[in-house]
């Protein structure tokens, strides 16, 4: 069995991380994804809309995720590699040509896959902070025609 682990905050669940998991779920027989803590993304300086269990949830219901563990730190990578006999440790492609992952090629292969043009949980934080509320509750159209009766 080839496993596969990736790392991410998975928040604003989007298309773009459906065919991360995807693609990375194709690279083996089981997928492993570190979910990042809340503690860790203060380190990381990010903040989440949705909390650590409510994002577990959702990955967990994702036919591609396989397993869901925490990622706590940076340090925890060749500790996970090891306890869950990882072969291939996926990385967004913004990372290729980093030295900052090198130090796992001696325990597995890495790979870096591209991320899906035109989305990304930042785009839609900020596309939202565009759509102005109205009488003070955000409205955001559920189907074409809310949009159009939103837009007259």
């Amino acid at each position: 069995m080839k496993r596969v682990l990736t790392y991410g905050t998975f928040d604003l669940l989007h298309y773009g991380h459906i065919r991360l998991l995807k693609r990375a779920k194709a690279l083996g027989d089981y997928l492993i994804v570190a979910l990042s803590t809340e503690e860790f993304n203060e380190i990381k300086g990010k903040k989440t809309y949705h909390n650590y269990e409510t994002r577990k949830e959702m990955l967990e219901a994702i036919r591609y995720v396989d397993l869901v563990i925490p990622e706590e730190n940076w340090e925890q990578k060749i500790n996970d590699i090891e306890k869950y006999q990882v072969d291939v440790v996926v990385m967004g492609s913004d990372w290729a040509g980093s030295d900052k992952f090198n130090y796992l090629d001696d325990y597995c292969e890495m790979v870096y896959l591209d991320r899906t043009d035109g989305i990304s949980t930042s785009k839609i934080k900020s596309d939202l902070k565009l759509q102005a509320p109205i009488n003070g509750v955000d409205q955001i159209p559920t189907s074409k025609d809310d949009k159009k009766q939103k837009a007259s």
